[in-house]
C-alpha cells in the first residue's frame, strides 16, 4: 500500500516554541546541487524582537543556575544530538554537498565540540576570576559574570559545526542567545533547535531565526536589549554596519577574522572570554 510522504515544516524557534514567521513569509531551501529540500520560515524584524524579549526573560534563570547544573543541561544536549546523529548527517551532507563519511565526521566533531564547551561551565570562574593582591587591609576578588543577551549571526557555510562553535560558548557562560542561522543552509539549525527543546534547556535561552543576516543583523545590533553581538555570519560590509549600529547602545561586538574560520581547529577560550564581564569586589578585613 502506498503512503503519503510527510514533508517536514521548518519553523522558527522562539521562547521554547516553534512558530511560523509573523509575516507568513517562507523561502525555498535547496541542497548543494540546487535541488529543493524544504521551505524555511523567513524571519522578520517582529520575529527578532519577539526573540529578544524571550531571551531577556530567560536570562535571569539561566545565568542564576549553578554552573554545575548548566553543564549537566548542556551535556544532555550532546546526548540528544548523538541520538539524532543520522538526521544531522543527512542534513549536513545535503546542505554542504559532503560525502556520507565526511558528513559523519562533521557531525561527530559538532557533538564533541558541544561536550567540550559543556565541560567549561564550572571552570570559567576559576580561569577568568582571581583573588587580587592589594596593598591594604582588604580582600579583593574578581568574578566573571555573564554579559546578558547575545545576538549571533551564525556561519553561512558551516551549517552545524560552525553553528555549534558560536552558540555553545554563549550558553556555557550563562548568557542567552538570539541566533540567525545560515540563510542557505538552515536545516541543521532547526534540527538543533528541536534538540534544545527536548534537552532541559529552558525556553528562551536559545532562540533560532532563519532568514538573511543582511536583513536582520543591523536590527539585532541596534536593539537596546541586546548586550553583545557575534557578527561571524555577516559579510565585510555587514560587519562594519553592525559595529556602527552597536555603538549606539555601547554593546560589545566580537572581533572575528575575515573569511570563514577553520571550524575543525581547537576553539580556544576567546569566545568564552568575550561573553563574560569581570566584577571586582573589595571587602575590608576583619568585618
Amino acid at each position: 500500500m502506498s503512503r503519503v510522504e510527510v514533508a517536514k515544516t521548518y519553523k522558527l524557534f522562539i521562547g521554547g516554541k516553534f512558530p511560523r514567521s509573523e509575516s507568513g513569509r517562507t523561502y525555498p531551501v535547496t541542497d548543494a546541487k540546487g535541488r529543493f529540500l524544504a521551505n524555511a520560515s523567513h524571519a522578520s524584524r517582529k520575529d527578532l524582537r519577539d526573540a529578544v524579549v524571550a531571551a531577556r526573560k530567560a536570562f535571569g534563570g539561566w545565568s542564576g543556575a549553578t554552573a554545575y547544573n548548566r553543564g549537566q543541561v548542556l551535556y544532555r544536549v550532546a546526548e540528544v544530538m548523538e541520538g539524532r546523529r543520522d538526521q544531522f548527517v543527512a542534513e549536513v551532507a545535503a546542505s554542504e554537498g559532503l560525502s556520507q563519511r565526511k558528513a559523519e565526521s562533521v557531525v561527530d566533531a559538532a557533538v564533541d565540540r558541544w561536550v567540550w564547551y559543556a565541560g567549561w561551565t564550572d571552570k570559567v570562574a576559576s580561569v577568568f576570576g582571581a583573588a587580587n593582591p592589594v596593598a591594604g587591609p582588604y580582600f579583593s576578588f574578581t568574578v566573571p559574570e555573564p554579559t546578558g543577551v547575545v545576538g549571533v549571526l551564525a556561519p553561512q557555510t558551516s551549517s552545524l559545526l560552525g553553528l555549534v562553535s558560536v552558540v555553545a560558548p554563549v550558553l556555557a557562560t550563562g548568557c542567552s542567545a538570539v541566533v540567525v542561522s545560515s540563510a542557505e543552509r538552515p536545516l541543521p539549525a532547526i534540527t538543533l533547535s528541536e534538540v534544545l527543546a527536548t534537552s532541559d534547556v529552558p525556553g528562551g535561552v536559545v532562540n533560532m531565526l532563519t532568514g538573511r543576516a543582511a536583513e536582520l543583523g543591523t536590527w539585532l545590533a541596534s536593539h537596546a536589549d541586546v548586550n553583545a553581538v557575534d557578527p561571524t555570519g555577516a559579510d565585510s560590509a555587514g560587519r562594519v554596519e553592525i559595529a556602527r549600529e552597536a555603538a549606539g547602545t555601547v554593546k560589545r561586538v566580537l572581533e572575528v577574522p575575515e573569511g570563514e574560520p577553520d571550524w575543525t581547529s581547537r576553539p580556544g577560550l576567546g569566545r568564552l572570554r568575550a561573553y563574560l564581564e569581570p566584577k571586582t569586589v573589595w571587602h575590608p578585613m576583619g568585618v
